[in-house]
C-alpha cells in the first residue's frame, strides 16, 4: 500500500511538473512585459517556478493550473517592484481609468477593425507588440491577459487583486488607447508610402 501511495505521488508530481512547465513560454512573454529586461524575466519566471514547485500542495487539482501560475508571477513582480521601490506600487483604479479619457477622433464612426482582430491576427506583428508596451502598465496587464493570454475576467480580477467591473473597465479603455495607437501608426505609415510614391514621380 504505502510502496502504491509512493509512486502514486512521484506520478502526481511529475505531472504537475510537465504540466506547469507546458505554461513556460506565456509566462516568460507576460514577464517581459512587466520587467521590460530579459534576464530580469528570466529570473522572475524562475522564482516563479520555485515558489510553485514549493507550494504544489496549495494547487487544487481540476483548477486551472496557467491561472494559478500567472498569479504566482504578478504577486512575485509586485513584491519586487515594492522592494526595489522601497514603497509600496498601488493603483487607484479611479485616477487609471479616469487618464484613459482622452478625446478620440474615431469615435464618431463605424470602426472597420477593433484591438481584438488585430491581437488575434497579427500577434507578432512589430507594431501591435510596440503599441501594446506603450499601454499604461494597469492597461496593459489587463489587456494581453485577456486578449493574448485569454484569461476570464473572474481570474484576472484574481491575479491582479482588483474588483471584476475594474478588470473590464480596464480592458475596455486599454482597447480603446490600443486601437487609437494601432491606428495612427497605419495612418502614418499609408502617408508614408504615399510621399514615397509622389517623389518617385517627380
Amino acid at each position: 500500500m504505502a510502496r502504491g501511495r509512493v509512486k502514486a505521488d512521484r506520478h502526481q508530481t511529475a505531472t504537475f511538473e510537465a504540466d506547469a512547465l507546458a505554461c513556460l513560454g506565456s509566462l516568460y512573454r507576460t514577464a517581459l512585459r512587466l520587467t521590460h529586461v530579459p534576464e530580469d524575466a528570466e529570473d522572475l519566471v524562475q522564482d516563479t517556478y520555485l515558489k510553485a514547485f514549493r507550494s504544489r500542495d496549495q494547487f487544487e487539482p481540476g483548477t486551472n493550473l496557467k491561472a494559478w501560475l500567472f498569479t504566482i508571477l504578478h504577486n512575485t513582480a509586485l513584491n519586487r517592484f515594492r522592494d526595489r521601490a522601497r514603497h509600496p506600487v498601488v493603483y487607484n483604479s479611479d485616477t487609471v481609468d479616469r487618464a484613459a479619457d482622452v478625446p478620440g477622433d474615431l469615435r464618431g464612426g463605424a470602426l472597420p477593425e477593433t484591438p481584438e482582430t488585430h491581437l488575434l491576427r497579427d500577434t507578432l506583428d512589430p507594431d501591435v507588440k510596440a503599441a501594446v508596451d506603450a499601454l499604461p502598465d494597469a492597461f496593459r496587464q489587463a489587456v494581453w491577459l485577456r486578449d493574448v493570454e485569454e484569461f476570464s475576467y473572474a481570474e484576472i480580477a484574481s491575479m491582479l487583486t482588483i474588483p471584476v467591473g475594474t478588470v473590464m473597465s480596464r480592458i475596455s479603455r486599454g482597447r480603446r488607447m490600443l486601437f487609437d495607437q494601432l491606428t495612427a501608426v497605419r495612418s502614418l505609415a499609408v502617408a508614408g508610402r504615399a510621399r514615397t510614391a509622389v517623389s518617385a514621380k517627380s
